[in-house]
């Protein structure tokens, strides 16, 4: 065992609270990281709210970046030294994870929100010994160290700036991957992406890598829409200000477009991002919303063509596609960089307040500060 400092929230919508607990050593198949750096993710705040019940008390965060300090007698795939981003856990044998589609794992729920070991343990509690939920993502990195399983690390090089890139682990790769990987748009090609934060504006960067010609960002925020223009959107749209849906289709010759991004999570959004398409066009939903959230859709939108999917963290092969995103930023295409905005560890309430004013996009915390 050994003691660190990490984040901890004890009760519904409560503080995190930056305490003294205590981390056991990795088991067979674990490793060890030393956080440089953590993204703050909507997510994290929505099972502080409990609208996902991973159980409390509780260390979340599951956008971490770190360097590999041990690892367990099975563990092949990094090595002690190595800087890796930490992602989502999947199970690795099921049909879907064979198929490379780890996102649709039929046990992602379990390994990411149970805040516990496939067996049921955690690897952490307080420092009175009592149980923390320190498995979130089979990470819980909003700590000095975390331990993760070698299938949820992802080696990247040592030459580019590692605290920037846990984000890279789920929020930034859920929109990024959106694009490049799920719906797939040629170049030429229309889209609207409905909500500019981190994740939406993921997307638009990657609607520009791979060449679309019309993209659309819609968002209540002009801050918001002025930084979308800078990363590639040819139009930006305020809807308190407009109907988005008729001034999308104008945007787009008058038809809509070939494809829509839904990434608030709010059932009206949603329904806007499917009325905006021409017939044929394919919605994507990546939006977080609390369970047993409902939206209503015309039918007949659907029956003349149009498509509604969900799209889990980009459809994403980490090990591949994490590497692809660190390339893209090497090369000044994909400058998520200007997200970020960093925070210490100790002031992690004021990066919650940052992020849910809107103030900040993507809070990355330090612990080492």
């Amino acid at each position: 065992m050994r003691n660190m400092t990490a984040a901890v929230v004890r009760e519904q919508s409560g503080p995190f609270v930056v305490e003294t607990v205590q981390l056991e050593d990795p088991r067979e198949d674990e490793v060890l990281i030393r956080i440089a750096g953590v993204g703050m993710c909507h997510t994290d705040l929505v099972v502080r709210d409990q609208y996902f019940p991973t159980p409390l008390p509780a260390i979340l965060g599951h956008e971490g970046s770190g360097i590999v300090e041990k690892v367990g007698s099975k563990v092949s795939k990094v090595e002690v030294g190595d800087h890796v981003v930490l992602t989502f856990a999947s199970c690795g044998t099921c049909a879907n994870c064979q198929q490379g589609l780890f996102g649709y794992c039929p046990d992602l729920y379990g390994r990411n929100f149970t805040g516990a070991r496939p067996d049921g343990s955690s690897p952490c509690c307080d420092a009175h010994g009592n149980t923390l939920s320190a498995y979130f993502f089979a990470q819980s990195s909003f700590a000095q160290y975390a331990i993760a399983t070698q299938r949820n690390v992802v080696k990247i090089s040592r030459d580019v700036p590692l605290e920037i890139m846990g984000p890279l682990g789920c929020g930034i790769q859920t929109g990024a991957g959106a694009v490049m990987n799920a719906l797939k748009p040629k170049a030429g090609s229309s889209i609207a992406v409905f909500g500019a934060g981190s994740v939406g504006l993921a997307a638009v960067m990657a609607a520009r890598v791979v060449g679309c010609a019309t993209i659309i960002a819609v968002d209540l925020n002009d801050d918001r829409l002025a930084l979308a223009q800078q990363l590639g959107a040819t139009h930006v749209i305020n809807p308190g200000r407009e109907d988005p849906v008729a001034a999308i289709q104008a945007a787009a010759g008058g038809e809509g477009v070939q494809f829509s991004l839904e990434a608030t999570g709010l059932p009206k959004v949603a329904r806007q991002a499917v009325d905006c398409l021409r017939l044929t066009g394919i919605c994507g939903i990546i939006g977080v919303a609390p369970l047993g959230t409902e939206f209503s859709l015309d039918m007949n939108d659907i029956l003349f063509g149009r498509t509604v999917r969900g799209i889990i963290e980009g459809d994403s092969v980490p090990d591949i596609f994490i590497p692809q995103l660190v390339e893209l930023w090497r090369q000044g295409r994909f400058p998520f960089d200007k997200l970020i905005k960093f925070f210490p560890m100790s002031d992690i309430e004021k990066a919650v307040h940052a992020s849910e004013s809107g103030e900040v996009l993507k809070a990355v915390l330090r612990p080492g500060e």
